[in-house]
């Protein structure tokens, strides 16, 4: 582990007053939190270090994102659970891609699927908890968490369940619409609603976000959603929004031709759990939803549906530099633009 990504460990928790343990080689590491007096306290930030006893139990907690799983297993019981929305390039692959949150290096130097989000495991068939749909309830085979062994990881409607190592005890969510510049690919974890497992992201905003175009360049101000709902080291951060030039020809109501590879990676669409909000500067009335066909919201602006830039995404102070990266951007499904304030 190199001299910068020390510090950026460093930088992290000390943000957060929390603090990581490396022992040996950094094959192990231990999270501490607070006081240990009570050998019976919940840490949901522990890493996982070794194969489950026993099945893992899912269950239901209600947050301000609505109704959400949470570990229903007594060592993790109201832990909250995510989903990685870049992890379904593995399925669109038919497994060809790599889970997007695996033990590839990272910036951070530290295994993505054991210490920043451990992974849900289990032995054997996992237990559907109270208001779980057990027919959403599945595994998969992972190689990739502990050294040499073979895991079954838990998954809910095919998207494998993953804790935070920043929630520290039961009902915290600050892994909540995290756009992670850390998994590779880049994805938005979510919390999980349990009647069909689609993203639970709660209420959407829209607000104005001046950046660099490109990072260097003249500082543009643009439409922008609010992210990192309560990520206690950069809350509440603001990243540009786009539509593209493919959609014009769907009738606005009934969808986007941005599915598939376009929407798990690199532009993922704005989501909301009930009407988007509208920030200083925005027009409310501008705002709206389409349906997507997994059932999901999506913000539209004018009647266009928005979306963010995988490249936009860092976190303060850790990782990445604040940019309008996306801007002109020509694809497959079309051409990517910035939305200029209303006038």
């Amino acid at each position: 582990m190199n001299d910068s990504t020390q510090m950026m460990i460093r930088a992290l928790c000390a943000a957060s007053s929390r603090f990581l343990v490396i022992l040996g080689l950094g094959l192990i590491l231990s999270l501490q939190f607070g006081s240990r007096a009570n050998a019976q306290s919940i840490n949901c930030a522990a890493p996982v270090t070794g194969a489950p006893t026993g099945p893992a139990v899912v269950s239901v907690a209600s947050t301000p994102f609505g109704k959400v799983l949470v570990e229903g297993s007594a060592e993790y019981a109201g832990c909250s659970l995510y989903i990685l929305s870049s992890d379904e390039l593995h399925t669109l692959t038919s497994n060809a891609a790599p889970f997007a949150c695996s033990d590839n290096h990272n910036v951070l130097g530290a295994p993505c699927d054991a210490i920043l989000w451990p992974a849900l495991l289990t032995d054997g068939a996992p237990i559907a908890g109270p208001g779980i749909n057990p027919t959403l309830l599945g595994t998969v085979t992972r190689n990739d968490v502990l050294p040499g062994q073979s895991v079954q990881q838990v998954t809910y409607a095919g998207l494998p369940l993953y804790r935070f190592f920043l929630d520290e005890t039961p009902g915290e969510t600050e892994g909540a619409n995290l756009f992670d510049p850390v998994t590779s690919p880049t994805g938005i974890w979510y919390l999980v609603e349990p009647s069909r497992g689609r993203p639970a992201p709660g209420q959407a905003r829209l607000v104005l976000e001046t950046a660099p175009v490109n990072g260097t360049g003249t500082d543009q101000t643009v439409l922008g959603a609010v992210m990192n709902n309560d990520l206690s080291i950069f809350q509440n951060a603001s990243f540009p929004v786009y539509t593209q030039s493919g959609d014009a020809g769907h009738p606005w109501g009934d969808g986007t031709n941005c599915l598939g590879v376009c929407a798990a990676v690199p532009w993922p669409p704005v989501l909301t759990s009930g009407p988007p909000q509208a920030g200083p500067g925005v027009d409310q009335h501008a705002l709206g939803t389409i349906v997507r066909p997994d059932g999901t919201h999506q913000v539209t602006y004018n009647g266009k549906p928005v979306y963010l830039f995988y490249g936009d995404a860092y976190i303060g102070g850790i990782t990445g530099t604040q940019g309008i990266y996306g801007q002109g951007k020509i694809t497959p499904w079309g051409v990517f633009n910035t939305i200029p304030p209303s006038p």
